[in-house]
Parts: C-alpha cells; structure tokens; sequence
C-alpha cells in the first residue's frame, strides 16, 4: 500500500513542533488530542492570544514573539498559585518563513524546556490578515487551593512583584515616542525597557508563596490600576494605593521624575505581567521571606479595606489622583 502523501501542515508540524512535544501524553503530535495526567490535583487552564499589531509588533524578532506568546500564560498559572503542565498551540500565518518558524521553534522550545511547560498539541492555520499565536496553558494545583480574584479581605496587604510600567514605555520606545527620545543617549535603559515589552518575566518561582500566603491573586497583563480594580470588584472590596510605593525600575522612575511620562502611563499601560495579590498581614514577613528565597522582588503598596468600590490611587500627601484610564482595552 502507498504511504499516505504528506500535507504541507504535517510537514511544518513535524520540522519545527514535534520535536519540543516532549511529553508522553502529547503522543508525538500524531494524535487528534493530548492525555493530561491529573495526579489528584486540579487542573488550572488559561488561554491567551496575542495578534502582529496589537501584541508584538510586525519586525519583533521571532523567538521573542514565541517566547512572549506562552510567558503571558505562565504568567496566569503562576498567579493562581499553580506550577505549569503543559500547552497547545494555535499558530496563524500568512505563510511558510523557514527562517522565521526555525526562530520561532527554537524561542518556544526552549522557554518550555525552562518552565517545565511542554507542547502537548495544537494547531496551524494560514491567514490573509495579521499573524496571531493562541495559547492555552495547564498547570496543576493541590485540589481546592487555586487562588483566585475574589478572596481579599479588609486589613490585607496589597502586593506586587517586580516593577510597573517597564512594557508600556519599551513599547513607546519601538513606536518611536517621546521615551525613545529622552533616552537617546542611554542605549542600555532603552534596551531594557524593550526586553520587557517584548519578552515578560512570568513569576513561576513564587507560585508557592502565593498559595501558601496569599487570599487574592492576580497577573497584571491591562494595567496595575485597571487589573486591581477588577481584582477589588471580584473580592468585594475597595483598597488605598500608596502610589509613591509602587516599584518602578531606575529608567521609568527617571522619566517620571523629569516629565516625560506620567504616573498613570506607568500604571494603565499593561503587559507589565507581574503578580498583584492581597496577603493577610499575619503572612506578609512569611511572603517577603519566601519570595526573597525564590530571587522575586515583592513590594508592599496598600492596604484592603472592607468597602466596596474602586480602589483609591493616593499621593505622597494622601491626597487622591484621578486617572482618566485604569488600563489598555481591546474594545
């Protein structure tokens, strides 16, 4: 009998994919599906899609692009507390690039290797319109202990990971704005603030303290401001931000200082992709010790309180800043 001819997809699949579907249950991506071992845990899922012109940028380079693409679900998975498991794909695509999909592979498989996230399947599809790559990513959690948006409690500690605001200017920077401007003369900020746009840092490594300390979690993907407000909304609550407090790196809090950028820039422009949570005050030196261990800087910047409403943003003086935008929007 004549084998069975080989489409182009199944071509495409077996050069660049199959090799980085290490897992047993992804069967070499020659099934119609993936097997995911529970092991008596909950299985936490996230999805998320990122599109050329909306995400990353038409000349991003390729592995960034993968590496970005399945970090914003590590991300995810990380705030509920949750260690990853696994992905599948969805790649859409104008064309067949070997040079771009070669890049793209290697970024993938190598991030997945490191995260101990392995391809389990997926699927590609050609585009007339821009590219988008889909993920949809599994992590496993002791049964019942996802930490979700809708446990911050009155007196709880608001927290966050690393800084704020970075993404948001280094995506000025490859747009040409006014902070690619101000930091002409200072190629190293620049390329920082670019590497944070364009290849998040998910949080994994704290995984554990947030489920072990935290009563409410969140990654910040839209925005600090319009994430926690959500986060707020979910738990019942309302909160004071002490906006001097939120951690900003040397290069943002240098454009702060000399105007050219606002507070609210740094604080509503998202795919920051740190983790905003709400610890009981009984826990907080056990967070901070925990998330030192683990190499995560955590910083205190508010405090729950038991009304329900926004969250108020407060000045140095107390004083509260009204922000015209809390976060990006798709619509």
């Amino acid at each position: 009998m004549a084998s069975r001819q080989r489409s182009g997809e199944d071509s495409l699949i077996a050069r660049y994919f199959k090799p980085i579907a290490t897992d047993p249950g992804a069967f070499g991506l020659d099934d119609d599906a993936a097997a995911l071992k529970a092991h008596g845990e909950d299985i936490v899922v996230t999805t998320d899609g990122i599109v050329e012109g909306v995400h990353f940028l038409p000349d991003d380079p390729p592995d960034s692009i993968a590496r970005k693409a399945l970090r914003v679900n590590l991300s995810d998975i990380a705030a509920k507390g949750a260690m990853p498991a696994g992905f599948v794909l969805t790649l859409a695509l104008r064309g067949v690039d070997e040079a771009w999909l070669a890049a793209f592979a290697r970024g993938l498989g190598e991030d997945a290797n490191s995260f101990g996230c392995p391809l389990l399947g997926g699927d590609t599809v050609s585009t007339p319109g821009p590219q988008m790559v889909s993920i949809t990513a599994f992590g496993r959690v002791p049964e019942g202990r996802m930490v979700r948006r809708s446990g911050a409690r009155a007196g709880d500690r608001v927290m966050v990971t690393g800084t704020i605001g970075d993404a948001a200017l280094g995506l000025d920077i490859l747009k040409g704005g006014p902070v690619a401007a101000a930091l002409s003369g200072d190629p190293a900020a620049k390329e920082m603030l670019v590497s944070r746009y364009r290849v998040p840092q998910p949080r994994n490594a704290l995984a554990k303290a947030v489920r072990e300390h935290a009563s409410a979690a969140m990654d910040v993907s839209d925005g600090l401001a319009g994430d926690f407000a959500k986060l707020c909304a979910a738990s019942g609550v309302s909160a004071g931000i002490d906006t001097p407090l939120i951690p900003t790196s040397a290069a943002a809090a240098g454009l702060l200082a000399k105007g050219v950028v606002g507070l609210e820039a740094l604080i509503s422009g998202g795919d920051d992709y740190e983790i905003l949570c709400a610890v009981p005050e009984a826990h907080v030196a056990a967070f901070i010790q925990e998330a030192g261990r683990a190499g995560v800087a955590v910083t205190a910047i508010g405090t729950v309180t038991g009304e329900r409403g926004m969250p108020r943003f407060l000045d140095a003086q107390g004083t509260e800043i009204r922000l015209r935008h809390l976060s990006y929007s798709h619509f």
